[in-house]
């Protein structure tokens, strides 16, 4: 499927309009080495823990949310965006921290935070044998990093009106929605966000009647009711670290583990087009999402990019310079 998907890839560059003044190979000649250098972190990491890839795509994710695609989220700081209740449990900064860290003994002062996250989730994606994809590049990164603006990043909570105006809100429509949230296929969550779902939905004592109950079985299984609450669970069961298509079918069939991922079945437009992947016929069906998942990610990582003479290049992405 990789030789095959290779060659859709070089049209997808061909054909779509990047906002901004990225571009693919920006680092050709600056910096050479740039995204090898990035590839072989992210492999290192991901290695050791394959969890560490959804981390990482879910990092460029929120970034790209908040003040668009610039390596906000990485600043440290008491009233920094990462410091934002939805940002609490963002994982993979070391990974992004030590290619950074080599990359400015190998070029000093030329890539950007921000392309090192959006060059790092294409890379896990990759690696977690999903589709790889061109990444344009030239984004600058942010001076400003504000907790008080991650207060609309999507929540596991959201209905589907809300998803809806919150990723309208940032130029994506419908079906980024989708094939973007397609990206749980290799996440994660905490006990914590679901528990309601288990034992007490909409304070009924009851459990979301939406949850298949052999399913449900399975969950309460792994998030007891007076349990660990940071236990960590798959939001694909079954096929927690390749990225597929098995996600759509578990939430066509009742198996999700997010509320906000169970309703999208519950709109006939989110639905239409999780039926889509989900599919009858695995390989053709899953070969489509292989194909679009490359065009959304290339959208959302040119949210309000900064190129040109915006921003800065920090020399630590944890700090501002």
């Amino acid at each position: 499927m990789k030789a095959t998907g290779s060659f859709f890839l070089v049209i997808l560059v061909m054909i779509l309009p990047v906002q901004g003044q990225l571009k693919t190979g920006f680092y050709s000649s600056s910096c050479p080495k740039a995204e090898a250098t990035i590839r072989s972190t992210v492999e290192s990491y991901f290695n050791k823990d394959p969890t560490i890839a959804a981390g990482l795509l879910r990092l460029h994710f929120h970034d790209c949310f908040v003040q668009g695609c610039d390596g906000s989220v990485l600043v440290k700081g008491s009233s920094a965006e990462r410091n934002a209740l939805p940002n609490l449990g963002l994982r993979g900064f070391e990974v992004i921290d030590d290619a950074k860290a080599q990359l400015e003994a190998l070029c000093p002062g030329v890539v950007s935070c921000a392309d090192i996250l959006a060059l790092a989730a294409r890379d896990a994606v990759d690696l977690s044998d999903g589709p790889s994809w061109s990444v344009p590049t030239g984004r600058r990164d942010g001076r400003v990093s504000l907790s008080s603006q991650a207060s609309n990043l999507p929540s596991p909570l959201d209905s589907v009106a809300a998803q809806r105006q919150k990723f309208a809100a940032k130029g994506l429509d419908d079906h980024d929605l989708v094939t973007l949230v397609g990206a749980h296929t290799i996440g994660q969550t905490d006990c914590t966000f679901i528990r309601y779902r288990l034992y007490n939905f909409t304070a009924t004592g009851n459990s979301d009647p939406t949850i298949n109950q052999a399913f449900l079985a399975q969950l309460q299984a792994l998030c007891p009711k007076d349990g660990d609450g940071s236990k960590r669970v798959a939001l694909d069961i079954g096929s927690q670290t390749n990225f597929d298509v098995s996600f759509f079918k578990n939430v066509r069939d009742g198996n999700a583990v997010l509320e906000s991922d169970q309703r999208l079945w519950g709109d006939a437009s989110t639905r239409n087009i999780m039926q889509n992947y989900a599919g009858s016929i695995r390989g053709l069906l899953g070969f489509r999402f292989d194909f679009e998942f490359p065009k959304a990610m290339i959208k959302m990582s040119g949210i309000e990019v900064k190129t040109g003479a915006q921003g800065e290049i920090r020399k630590v992405c944890s700090k501002f310079n």
